[in-house]
């Protein structure tokens, strides 16, 4: 309106008036925003200077949620941790409990439930992940944990493995033996023979029966082997009884009454004597017949009354016995067995046969107990299994060992783990507070004083209104002038 003239105080009034309002929009706009600065144009410098602090806050931010999951894979493998050393001193328990007993069946209970506790150490081990991440599962499960946005500043924590609990770099502990059951058999039978030696007494000289005479030999032979006693001048009966009864299952005992010379065997033999003195043969059958279940153990030459049945371990723990009488029958025996822990036993046609599983000996205070020929050298069953872990006191020691060093190595990771953890929150807590700190020194630099700036509206509201009261005032002079006309 270049043809439109103003007075110079209309004018003068005017451009106060739109500076005015120029003002107060600007400062509605920073009521409204609560920002003093909202772009380049309001303050180049602090808009700049606030973006970078804002974005380096959001870098670290993300950041801080990274921190927060790995203090959580931390506390995973912090707690797989704490159990596993529960359950090695479970396992460690178990050899403890092995070694306050000397039964061997009891420690192969034992050795299983070690394996199976490794089993589970193994398991659980496997499952101490959290996101995918497991520091128990060795490697490829690296943790690293970044704490500045340039990923200068950071902290690797090494995965362990404790999968496997017989890596040496890990627990070392080794599954133990189980062992393997073995069996044997043995016979049980007997059989009876009579010698008449009339009017003989045990301390009477053998060559007073007509038939004997110095020089003729006395044979014990079962068909395979043999054994012989010379006649002499001095051969009494009593050192004829002992000749037999000093052979291998084979008992023998003489009455003084009828003169009767009683001969028992295990096993089928012939007790001859030859013509070498001069004397006439003698022929002696002793057949031996297979016991049945409910013969008397007596009836064999391997058994008499007093004699105890003794049942031991490989470590001579007794874990049965078995006194005998006149009416102890082969059941009792097999019964005997079969309550022995570790133990069966199966009798059918004059054989016992026996499984075990572990190691076991079946013996008697009778020398002549199982022994079935002349050349026997022993009497004892034994069987030979195959032992478990834990067997013998020594490899109970070693394995007490082996935990002990699991448990140190498993303390120690365990403080590792626990130091990373501390390091990884005193990081995240810094970063708080410096995300705080970058946060607030942007606001300094953008956000507007809601107080002054109200008081500015104030200010520029009351100014408007009085720019508007002096355009007014301008107007009216001006029209004055007319008035003259």
């Amino acid at each position: 309106m270049s043809d439109i003239t103003l007075s110079s105080g209309v004018r003068q009034n005017l451009l106060t008036l739109q500076s005015t309002a120029d003002m107060m929009s600007r400062t509605q706009n920073r009521l409204s925003t609560g920002n003093k600065v909202n772009s380049a144009l309001d303050n180049p410098n602090s808009f700049f200077t606030a973006t970078g602090l804002n974005a380096r806050g959001s870098d670290l931010t993300n950041l801080l949620d990274d921190m927060g999951q790995a203090i959580q894979t931390i506390k995973a493998a912090d707690e797989g941790i704490t159990a596993i050393t529960k359950l090695v001193e479970s396992a460690k328990a178990k050899a403890n409990q092995a070694l306050q007993t000397q039964s061997q069946f009891e420690r192969k209970a034992l050795a299983t439930q070690y394996n199976e506790l490794l089993g589970q150490i193994q398991d659980l081990a496997q499952d101490a992940s959290y996101k995918g991440k497991n520091l128990l599962a060795g490697d490829g499960n690296d943790l690293t944990v970044l704490f500045n946005e340039d990923s200068t500043s950071k902290l690797k924590i090494g995965a362990v493995d404790f999968t496997d609990s017989t890596l040496a770099a890990g627990l070392n502990l080794s599954p133990l033996e189980e062992g393997a059951a073995a069996g044997t058999s043995f016979g049980l039978a007997g059989g009876t023979a009579t010698v008449t030696l009339t009017g003989l007494q045990s301390t009477s000289l053998l060559t007073g029966a007509a038939a004997y005479a110095v020089g003729d030999v006395i044979t014990v032979d079962d068909g395979t082997s043999t054994d012989t006693l010379t006649i002499a001048a001095d051969t009494t009966v009593q050192d004829y009884v002992n000749f037999l009864k000093d052979q291998p299952g084979i008992d023998a005992s003489f009455n003084n009454d009828t003169g009767a010379l009683t001969i028992r065997s295990n096993y089928d033999v012939d007790v001859d004597k030859d013509t070498t003195g001069g004397g006439t043969a003698v022929a002696t059958a002793v057949t031996a017949a297979a016991l049945t279940a409910t013969s008397t153990l007596v009836s064999s030459a391997g058994f008499k009354a007093g004699d105890v049945i003794s049942i031991k371990d490989g470590n001579g723990y007794e874990a049965r016995k078995l006194a005998i009488d006149e009416n102890t029958t082969v059941q009792n025996f097999v019964d005997l067995i079969n309550s022995t822990k570790g133990l069966t036993a199966q009798f059918a046609g004059g054989t016992m046969i026996v499984e075990g599983d572990v190691d076991f000996t079946i013996s008697t205070n009778n020398a002549d107990f199982n022994r079935t020929e002349v050349a026997d050298t022993s009497g004892t069953v034994a069987i030979d299994a195959d032992d478990s872990g834990f067997a013998t006191d020594d490899a109970i020691n070693n394995t007490v060992s082996a935990i002990n060093a699991a448990l140190s190595t498993l303390r120690e990771q365990a403080s590792t783990f626990g130091s990373n953890l501390s390091t990884v929150e005193i990081r995240q807590d810094f970063t708080k507070k410096l995300i705080n700190t970058l946060t607030e020194g942007a606001s300094k630099l953008t956000l507007a004083d809601t107080n002054e700036e109200g008081a500015n509206l104030l200010a520029l509201q009351t100014r408007q209104q009085l720019s508007t009261t002096s355009l007014s005032f301008a107007s009216q002079a001006d029209q004055a002038v007319l008035r003259l006309f």
